[in-house]
């Protein structure tokens, strides 16, 4: 191998692993959990669960999908996060690399690419998510940057679990269910903003979290998420008593003396095991 092929390889494995950097791996979930959800309660049979349409749908909303979300989020706010600290720490920066565009490009049109595999019912929840996804951080709407409309966008990661129960059930997802989905995603998405909001201030950046400030920002993250488990609890009183578990968490952070950017952390994981309860929960029908 020739010294300019080793550079060659380098550099590709380099971009490679900037990408999956930039992908947010701890998060993958919040995309990909969805769509198992979805699967599980859409299934009548044990053989939908591994139907093509949901496992196109699982293996584009783990990676590609993220690749998207976040290439667009980091490419609009390199200023911004030349002045954020977890950028030096547990996620990428953004410099101009070329790869990036060039990677949220593909990663869109290959969502697009899904959607002759998909029942008509799915293809506006994948509408969702590429508009929305966009939309949150780039111009001109950039979402992030409205205060509330920051929160509401956010309902773009139930996108996939909506995608997926359409796709395998060939209707619509319950609306209580989707709207008991959305409040989970503004609360979620509010929540993370709160480490944020004095870089966020410093660079002149209004989101709802700076506008309420670190105590009411936890009010209203405990509304959303209590009126997540209410509308959750009008389709099944389980997985309302299961929602349960996120106003409590505020509470308890609230009460506690933790710091929020610590806490924040554990919310890769406390999802997860949520997540897994709800998925359970809907594979225990086919049992």
């Amino acid at each position: 191998m020739t010294a300019s092929s080793t550079s060659s390889n380098n550099g590709l494995g380099t971009q490679l692993s900037y990408l999956l950097t930039l992908s947010r791996p701890r998060f993958w979930l919040y995309l990909a959990g969805p769509v198992l959800v979805g699967v599980a309660y859409a299934a009548d049979a044990v053989g939908d669960l591994l139907a093509p349409a949901a496992i196109a749908l699982f293996v584009y909303f783990l990676v590609p999908a993220n690749v998207f979300l976040y290439g667009v989020n980091d490419v609009y706010d390199r200023e911004i996060d030349a002045a954020n600290p977890k950028k030096e720490r547990r996620e990428a920066r953004y410099r101009g690399q070329r790869i990036v565009p060039v990677a949220v490009v593909a990663c869109a049109l290959l969502g697009l690419a899904l959607v002759p595999l998909l029942p008509a019912a799915a293809w506006p929840w994948i509408a969702v998510f590429l508009v929305l996804g966009a939309a949150y951080s780039a111009p001109p709407v950039r979402f992030k940057t409205t205060p509330l409309f920051d929160s509401i966008s956010n309902g773009l990661y139930i996108a996939p679990g909506a995608a997926a129960y359409a796709a395998v059930a060939g209707t619509q997802p319950p609306i209580l269910a989707v709207l008991g989905g959305w409040l989970w995603a503004m609360g979620m998405h509010t929540f993370s903003a709160i480490p944020d909001i004095e870089p966020d201030r410093e660079t002149g950046i209004r989101t709802t979290a700076t506008v309420l400030g670190e105590r009411r920002t936890y009010a209203y993250c405990a509304g959303c998420w209590l009126a997540s488990a209410v509308a959750f609890a009008a389709v099944d009183v389980r997985l309302g008593a299961l929602m349960l578990v996120y106003p409590g968490l505020v509470a308890a952070i609230v009460a506690s003396s933790v710091a929020v950017d610590r806490a924040y952390w554990w919310f890769p994981a406390i999802n997860t095991v949520v997540g897994a309860a709800l998925t359970m929960g809907g594979l225990w029908r086919l049992i």
